[in-house]
């Protein structure tokens, strides 16, 4: 599934996110500056987060509770090494059964992720807008 939104749709976008995916692990990729912070921002929203979300750049994950469950927010950009995810016990956070929301995906080696996973790829258009494709895989 492909869509173009702008900023002030994003909320419209979020939603349609979660009601057609059947994973809770989310693989966002995109540029610098696309939109993958603002959208996980605005997917905890939908989750029932009312805490300030930031982007866990150096802590590698910030842990959020929902009512019933947890969201991981993961930002693997400044991964240099995978023992820095293994250190932190990476295995046992993708073995949950918890949301978990993944930056920069593509820095770390794709059979430490989870299998079972939607990707969603950003890009950014000329005009401002971006265009998000959905691509579900289990």
């Amino acid at each position: 599934m492909k869509r173009t939104y702008t900023l002030a749709e994003l909320p419209d976008i979020a939603s349609l996110i979660l009601e057609n995916i059947s994973s809770k692990t989310l693989l966002l990729y995109g540029e610098m500056g696309v939109g993958k912070t603002t959208l996980v921002k605005e997917l905890a929203q939908k989750l029932g987060i009312k805490e300030s979300i930031s982007s866990p750049t150096f802590s590698i994950v910030n842990e959020y509770d929902l009512p019933k469950d947890k969201l991981y927010h993961f930002d693997f950009y400044r991964i240099i090494d995978e023992t820095e995810l293994l250190d932190i016990g990476i295995e046992d956070y993708f073995e949950t059964d918890h949301w978990k929301l993944i930056e920069w995906p593509e820095r770390v080696n794709e059979n430490l992720l989870p299998f079972n996973r939607t990707t969603l790829k950003l890009t950014k258009n000329t005009n401002g807008s971006r265009t998000i494709q959905i691509m579900p895989m289990s």
